[in-house]
């Protein structure tokens, strides 16, 4: 994709002001030349960012928004950096991604004072949950990758623990699991009782690898999926009785398209979904501008009122209401939520940014390689 062509005549100054959210400067912005593109996730997360996010953006600022898909994974970026031919300005990454990607120089870093003080003064270091405020990506939502299983698949039983994703004798059936090692590895040693607290140490072994490969391999039938909607729609069809997945997905699912399908939340994998700008940006202030908008209390409570994904401020956690068309109490079904969070894992997400390469290769090895 070719890069663009950078915003002409006095966009500098108009985004500058942007940076300061005078709210009156935002009414009175003329609309830029050209767009700004988001390179996000597609399916039901991006029609909430488009209605939480992108839209209230171009209204506030005559910024029009265009959203670019993708799957994850640095390899598309680390070529348009090399080529000097980037044609994003914003990026919707995961923190363990975002990471490896400041590492290996790949994103612009982020000033110190970009994100917006809470609505009653609070700093924005201290309202930001512990870890949010990277030196190239900000957090906004807490997500969770979890297992969603047909309720008709299993008449008289349901799967409650993750080590039932694995008891095909009790569960019987294909499942989908993500083409990669994160959340696998970790369900894989729950399932053999490991502690929580020891998961990530016990992967840095090789005995420890090669127990979550075995465990995985002992599974009859995997179908691998790499597009956050594939999942779903696996379970719709019923190729699926158990699948991997994001929770706003399948929240999405039964909500919308009443779907018979439920979410198993012990051993939820939580990580951090960030903003970030990659190296040579077409639009820079305007890149800046959006992050700071869209990590604002009041943009981060109102996306959790579209899909269920905990917001990465205190203030805006506390600000979650009920979801924007169903009116149900979206409290109830973000990852965070006490009830929710009692099994959960938290991804350690600087053990993923160091072995990232090594991990994936032996992952490729065990897993998917004939």
């Amino acid at each position: 994709m070719p890069a663009r062509r950078w915003i002409q005549g006095g966009l500098a100054g108009l985004m500058a002001g942007l940076l300061a959210l005078a709210t009156p400067a935002w009414a009175q912005a003329p609309e830029a030349s050209e767009p700004l593109t988001v390179l996000s996730w597609g399916g039901a997360y991006e029609r909430a960012q488009r209605r939480a996010l992108f839209a209230p953006f171009t209204e506030a600022t005559g910024v029009a928004v265009e959203a670019a898909r993708y799957n994850g994974g640095l390899t598309a970026l680390r070529q348009a950096v090399a080529e000097n031919d980037v044609p994003w300005d914003v990026l919707d990454m995961t923190r363990s991604e975002a990471m490896a990607a400041c590492a290996e120089g790949l994103l612009e870093p982020l000033p110190p004072d970009l994100a917006a003080p809470a609505p009653d003064g609070t700093p924005a270091a201290e309202d930001f949950l512990p870890g949010a405020l990277g030196r190239c990506a900000i957090s906004h939502s807490i997500f969770a990758t979890v297992v969603a299983y047909r309720r008709d698949a299993f008449p008289g039983r349901r799967p409650t623990r993750i080590a039932d994703l694995f008891d095909q004798a009790r569960f019987p059936g294909p499942r989908a699991l993500q083409r990669t090692p994160a959340a696998n590895l970790e369900w894989a040693l729950l399932a053999y009782q490991v502690p929580r607290e020891e998961l990530y140490r016990l992967l840095s072994t090789r005995r420890g690898l090669d127990l979550a490969f075995a465990r995985l391999r002992g599974l009859d039938e995997i179908h691998w999926w790499e597009a956050g909607e594939t999942p779903v729609e696996w379970l719709a069809e019923g190729k699926v009785v158990m699948a991997s997945g994001y929770n706003g997905r399948f929240f999405a699912a039964m909500v919308e398209r009443d779907l018979p399908i439920e979410i198993l939340w012990d051993g939820q994998l939580q990580e951090h979904e960030t903003w970030a700008i990659p190296r040579g940006a077409p639009n820079p202030e305007a890149a800046r501008a959006f992050i700071r908008f869209a990590t604002s209390s009041e943009r981060q409570a109102e996306l959790a009122r579209h899909i269920p994904y905990g917001p990465a401020r205190r203030s805006a956690a506390m600000q979650v209401t009920t979801h924007r068309d169903s009116g149900l109490d979206m409290r109830l079904h973000i990852p965070t939520h006490p009830l929710n969070a009692q099994g959960a894992v938290t991804k350690d997400e600087t053990w993923y940014a160091r072995t990232r390469e090594r991990i994936e290769a032996l992952f490729r090895e065990a897993l998917l390689e004939e």
